[in-house]
């Protein structure tokens, strides 16, 4: 399976893991990458020595190409950045900040750069300034997307841009696949999916939770982490869709924060204030969510915390290995354009549609 993605990247599948906080960990990393697709590993949740032990331990548990993601409106982004540069980390995904300096630094060693992106604006900057390839998130996605969903963005993207398209929000089978494909990407990003397989270090609770919702179980809110995103439909959801401000908690999550990118909390602070009052209260609404995140994902507690997921959850009915899931996705995917071309040849007889994967 061959498109202007598998070649940019040196993978075997068209098929990406989207960097998670908290679920896109070496070993999901390594397990998706050796399969054949790119495993992305997401620094959100790491300070910079942690990035660069999650680094060294995907190098021990594969030898095939691999991403790490930056989310540049998180605190100690940057130094992540640096560190993923540093150690020449085959692709760099950046997203919620302009990435040209990381652009023209993983360049400079001959790795690629891929930019997340919501809209044409912010995909045309990113082509502007030379990214190799969009990943192109739909509201259906559990990341912060924008209200147009995949089935209009990605054809959208695709018609102005020249670089690739991954399509993200909505993909979990190989019908999802073959359609990202007729709408002119060159490959798909799974996050929900991945987090209900094996490998994935998601809760089992919460794994079960996503196994039990329908597709319409879940909400849409800026309320979770101050951006506009998608969470499983939950106590724990609905009371942060209701709450107000509170600068109690906010301050509480701040300290975790703190803790967790190993940064003292005073400097941490006064790095926020600098910032802008905006940009504080951002920063404020994000140290809320992570807890909430946190609850769901590490303890399966959706009273307490709140669980990011696609509306694909209505789609997702196992738990099967990485591999597993890859090797399913592309034995349908190839079935779905046996089917299509015989739609399309007016009934006339086509070669038997392959039921294995034949290394292609």
């Amino acid at each position: 399976m061959k498109t202007r993605l598998t070649s940019l990247l040196g993978i075997r599948y068209p098929i990406l893991l989207s960097g998670m906080s908290f679920i896109s960990t070496p070993e999901l990393v390594a397990a998706v990458s050796n399969a054949g697709g790119l495993g992305i590993l997401a620094t959100g949740p790491l300070d910079a020595g942690q990035t660069r032990t999650a680094i060294g331990t995907i190098r021990r548990l594969t030898d095939k190409p691999f991403g790490g993601n930056v989310t540049l409106a998180f605190p100690g982004a940057e130094e992540n950045a640096r560190i993923l540069i540093e150690e020449r980390v085959p692709v760099i995904n950046f997203a919620l900040g302009k990435g040209d300096w990381i652009v023209r630094e993983t360049h400079a060693y001959g790795g690629k750069a891929v930019a997340t992106v919501t809209n044409a604006r912010h995909a045309l900057r990113a082509q502007g300034f030379g990214a190799d390839a969009v990943i192109a998130t739909g509201n259906e996605a559990a990341a912060h997307g924008e209200p147009v969903t995949s089935l209009v963005l990605i054809p959208s993207l695709v018609d102005v841009l020249h670089i690739p398209v991954a399509a993200a929000g909505g993909f979990a089978d190989g019908r999802g696949l073959a359609a990202a494909l007729a709408l002119g990407a060159e490959g798909i990003a799974m996050g929900s999916r991945f987090s209900a397989t094996v490998e994935s270090p998601l809760h089992p609770l919460a794994k079960k939770a996503i196994l039990d919702k329908a597709a319409s179980e879940t909400l849409y809110s800026a309320r979770f982490d101050g951006m506009p995103g998608r969470a499983m439909d939950s106590p724990g959801a609905r009371r942060a869709m209701a709450r107000r401000f509170n600068p109690l908690e906010a301050f509480a999550g701040s300290l975790e924060a703190a803790r967790l990118i190993k940064q003292p909390y005073h400097r941490l602070f006064l790095d926020v204030l600098r910032s802008g009052v905006r940009n504080a209260v951002q920063m404020a609404c994000l140290a809320m969510g992570f807890r909430g995140y946190r609850f769901a994902i590490e303890e399966g507690n959706l009273d307490r915390g709140f669980l990011p997921i696609g509306q694909v959850t209505g789609l997702i009915h196992d738990e099967p290995t990485v591999a597993e899931l890859i090797g399913r996705i592309v034995v349908e995917a190839r079935a779905v354009q046996c089917r299509i071309s015989r739609i399309l040849d007016d009934g006339t007889p086509q070669t038997e549609c392959r039921e294995t994967d034949k290394g292609e």
